[in-house]
C-alpha cells in the first residue's frame, strides 16, 4: 500500500502567479508609508470632491489613534511604513475590452475574465492595483435603469448625494483600525443601484488583481438595491506572490430594500503573502433577503467576517462559506449577523478545511435584540483537518436578548477517515485522489452555491491544493 501513497504538497498557483513588470513608464506608484501628506496625494489622484478629503483626513486620525486588532492571529509581520497605499497604471479606465493596455489586458486574458464576461454576465468591472482599468455594462441590463459603474465616476453624477449618505455609514472609521486606514487611502471598486421592481437576471462581476509587491488594495464596494428589485453579484480576487508583505484592506456597503434580494458571491484566491483584512457589511429592510457565498483561499493571514444586520420585520440572511488554510497559512474566518426586526431568520453554514499545518478558524457572533421577537437562528460550522499537523478551531458568540427565539448551534471537527482513505484505496484509487474526493464531497454544499465557471474554479482550486507533483 505504501508504494501508492504521494504526497501533499503546496498548492500549484501557477494560473495566478504570473506577474507583470512594473515600469516608471507604465505605472505611477506612491511613496511607502502612512502620513497625511500620502492621503493628501491619493485624494487628489482621485479628484475627490471637499467632503470626501475632509473624510480621509478624519479617517487618518482615527487610524493613528486607534490599536492594532487583538482578536485574531498576529499581524505583526505587517508593516505599514513599507506598505505604498496608491500604485495605478498611467491609462485611463476604458468601456471597451480592446482598448485595455495590453499588458493588462493579457493579465485578465488569462485569468479567464474577458471569456466570463462575453459568455455569462451582465456587466464586468476590473481592477488592476488600485484603479479600475475597465468597467462595462450590458445595454439591456442599462436600458433597465441599473447602474454598474466605479464610485468615483458615480460621485460626479446625479448619484453623488446617495453616495454620500451611505459611504462607510454601514462600516464606520470607528469600527476598527483597517476600516479607518480603508477610509483615509480607499480608491477603486464599484457602485451599483438596481432601482425600484428591477430583477437583473444575470449576474454583475467585479474582479480584483493586485500585481504591485509592497502594495495595498483598498477598493469599495457599494451596492444599493431598491424595493423589489432582485441582483446577483459576483466578486473574485487574485494576486502573484512576492516575497514581501501585501494588504488588502477593501471595504463592502450592501443595502437590500424591503422585499428586495441580493446573492454575494465570492471567491478570494490571494497569494500567500498576502495580509487580507476585508470588511463586508449588510443592511436588510423589511422582508429583504440576503444571501452571501464565501469561497476563501490563498492569503497568509486573514480577517474576514461579512456581517448582515436583520433590521426589517421578516428579514432573512443565508451565509454559506468556506476557507481552506494550507502551509504558512492561518485563516481567521466566519459570520456574523445581528436580529433587530421581528419574525428575522438567519442561517449559517460554513466549512474550513487545513492542511500541512494550516489553522483554521471559524469565529462567528450572532446578536438577537429584544426588539427581535420570534426570531430564528441557526449555526453549522465543520472542520476538516486533513493532516495530524494541522489546526481547527470554533469560536462561536451568541448574544440573546429575549426569550421569544429559537437558536441553534452545531459544530464539528474532525480529520479525514483513516478508514474511508483505506477503502478508497483498496478500490484501486491513489491515496492523493481518496483524499482530494472526500475534500471535494466535504466542499460540495459551497460549490453548488455558485455559478458554474466559479464552482468549476473553487473545485479546480481544491484539486490544485490537494494535488502530489
Amino acid at each position: 500500500m505504501s508504494d501508492n501513497k504521494q504526497k501533499v504538497v503546496e498548492i500549484d498557483r501557477s494560473a495566478y502567479e504570473f506577474k507583470d513588470i512594473e515600469t516608471e513608464k507604465d505605472f505611477y506608484r506612491m511613496e511607502e508609508g502612512l502620513d497625511e501628506e500620502t492621503v493628501l496625494k491619493v485624494s487628489a489622484e482621485k479628484h475627490d470632491p471637499e467632503w470626501m478629503r475632509d473624510f480621509r483626513l478624519k479617517c487618518l486620525k482615527i487610524y493613528n489613534e486607534m490599536e492594532m486588532p487583538k482578536w485574531g492571529p498576529s499581524i505583526e509581520g505587517l508593516d505599514m511604513d513599507r506598505i505604498t497605499s496608491y500604485v495605478r497604471h498611467k491609462s485611463e479606465m476604458k468601456n471597451n475590452w480592446e482598448d485595455v493596455p495590453e499588458d493588462i489586458k493579457n493579465t485578465f486574458e488569462r485569468l479567464g475574465i474577458p471569456q466570463a464576461e462575453r459568455e455569462s454576465l451582465a456587466g464586468v468591472g476590473a481592477q488592476y492595483d488600485s484603479e479600475l482599468v475597465y468597467h462595462n455594462v450590458k445595454d439591456e441590463v442599462a436600458a433597465q435603469g441599473v447602474i454598474y459603474t466605479d464610485l468615483e465616476s458615480a460621485m460626479k453624477t446625479e448619484y453623488a448625494d446617495m453616495i454620500k449618505s451611505h459611504f462607510m455609514t454601514l462600516i464606520p472609521p470607528t469600527d476598527h483600525k483597517f476600516a479607518a486606514l480603508h477610509g483615509a487611502v480607499w480608491s477603486g471598486g464599484s457602485f451599483v443601484y438596481v432601482p425600484k421592481g428591477v430583477k437583473v437576471d444575470i449576474p454583475l462581476q467585479s474582479y480584483f488583481r493586485l500585481n504591485a509587491a509592497g502594495a495595498g488594495q483598498f477598493e469599495h464596494t457599494l451596492i444599493i438595491v431598491d424595493e423589489g428589485a432582485d441582483l446577483h453579484f459576483i466578486e473574485g480576487c487574485s494576486a502573484p506572490k512576492y516575497n514581501v508583505a501585501n494588504l488588502h484592506a477593501g471595504a463592502v456597503e450592501l443595502f437590500v430594500a424591503k422585499n428586495a434580494r441580493l446573492r454575494y458571491s465570492t471567491i478570494e484566491n490571494w497569494s500567500k503573502n498576502m495580509y487580507n483584512l476585508n470588511t463586508k457589511r449588510a443592511l436588510i429592510e423589511e422582508n429583504g433577503i440576503m444571501e452571501w457565498v464565501s469561497g476563501s483561499f490563498g492569503s497568509h493571514t486573514g480577517y474576514l467576517y461579512p456581517m448582515t444586520i436583520l433590521k426589517g420585520d421578516h428579514s432573512k440572511m443565508e451565509f454559506t462559506g468556506i476557507t481552506f488554510a494550507g502551509k504558512g497559512q492561518n485563516l481567521d474566518t466566519g459570520a456574523k449577523v445581528v436580529h433587530q426586526g421581528v419574525g428575522t431568520t438567519s442561517v449559517i453554514n460554513s466549512k474550513s478545511i487545513s492542511k500541512d499545518g494550516g489553522i483554521g478558524t471559524y469565529r462567528s457572533s450572532v446578536v438577537i435584540q429584544s426588539s427581535a421577537k420570534k426570531a430564528k437562528a441557526s449555526v453549522s460550522c465543520d472542520s476538516l483537518m486533513v493532516d495530524s499537523i494541522s489546526r481547527a478551531d470554533t469560536i462561536p458568540g451568541m448574544d440573546i436578548r429575549t426569550d421569544d427565539a429559537d437558536v441553534g448551534h452545531e459544530a464539528k471537527i474532525g480529520r479525514i477517515s483513516d478508514d474511508a482513505i483505506f477503502y478508497l484505496m483498496s478500490r484501486g484509487i491513489s491515496e492523493e485522489e481518496a483524499k482530494a474526493m472526500i475534500v471535494s464531497g466535504f466542499a460540495n454544499p459551497v460549490s453548488k452555491e455558485l455559478p458554474l465557471e466559479y464552482a468549476v474554479e473553487m473545485n479546480n482550486l481544491i484539486k490544485l491544493e490537494m494535488s502530489g507533483h
